[in-house]
């Protein structure tokens, strides 16, 4: 009897406490057990979002696109058949040899590079040579951006990184395979990209350009973006499972994609790297966050 009694004074207390959400999803048996929690031994399965939605974890915090996950060809082809007519469809560096293929699982990145205000909102100072609270922040180092990693996620209590070198390439390719996301034609990438012949020699505001097909901005163009991976001379044992490449680095540079507003054509390509050492500061170093789901 004593038994049954406990058990309607905690039914009373549970149906009084749910009106106001204090235990939403507590289901009770006669011991008080919560029947709707998770079972050891038992996975939770993790929602799935789906790709294209835009998160955005506070006021501040940058916009976040889904992108789905698969599989693509990373870095160029091959040199072309010294015997075929055809023009090679891929600029080939041999830093970006050999072509291989990498399966990405789907994540979100931001939809613009960071900007001054998002980076004052965390760090409460402004690094940047060029002001303006929409202009990408510059003037960051490798090292400075792990910093500002650390406090948005002490802040948003998120998985916020850079994306790695390959995930930043499946980004900028946007399933496609041509020279440019948009296609080859060198004519039309002032359409998306600010470079040394149409910047005047300056950065832009983010998100001027058209965006690509998964409505990412300034993929190509405007500041150098640093990613998670170390410097590789060529990707001879990279990983193919779209992590960052942190192993076996040569020397102590990281990498950096998507060219600025002082590069040539040919450094905007999305297969192209260059790198630096993690504590260089420049005018056009800047960044992007990817965000795991």
């Amino acid at each position: 009897m004593g038994k049954l009694l406990r058990f309607l004074v905690l039914a009373c207390v549970v149906q009084a406490a749910g009106a106001q959400g204090l235990f939403k999803g507590f289901i009770p048996d006669e011991n008080g057990t919560n029947l709707d929690a998770p079972q050891a031994g038992k996975a939770v399965a993790k929602a799935r979002v789906p790709p294209g939605t835009i998160i955005k974890d506070c006021p501040e915090c940058p916009e976040m696109v889904v992108l789905p996950g698969g599989t693509f060809l990373m870095g160029s082809s091959p040199a072309a058949d010294p015997f075929s007519n055809e023009k090679p469809t891929a600029l080939g560096f041999r830093d970006n040899k050999p072509e291989h293929q990498v399966q990405i699982q789907s994540f979100a990145i931001g939809k613009y590079e960071v900007t001054q205000e998002q980076w004052y909102a965390v760090m409460l100072d402004n690094p940047s040579y060029n002001k303006g609270r929409k202009l990408p922040v510059h003037w960051v180092s490798w090292d400075d951006v792990q910093q500002f990693v650390v406090k948005l996620n002490q802040r948003t209590g998120q998985k916020y990184r850079l994306p790695s070198e390959a995930e930043w390439e499946f980004a900028a390719r946007a399933g496609t395979t041509a020279e440019f996301s948009f296609g080859s034609d060198g004519a039309t990438l002032g359409n998306y990209a600010w470079y040394r012949q149409n910047s005047a020699a300056k950065m832009q505001v983010v998100g001027q350009k058209l965006p690509n097909i998964y409505g990412l901005f300034d993929m190509q163009g405007n500041v150098w973006e640093w990613v998670e991976d170390c410097w590789h001379n060529d990707y001879n044992g990279a990983p193919t499972d779209g992590s960052a490449w942190t192993a076996g680095c040569d020397g102590s540079h990281r990498v950096q994609r998507g060219g600025s507003w002082n590069s040539i054509p040919a450094y905007l390509y999305p297969g192209f790297r260059t790198g630096d050492r993690p504590a260089i500061r420049n005018e056009d170093f800047g960044f992007r966050l990817a965000r795991d789901l």
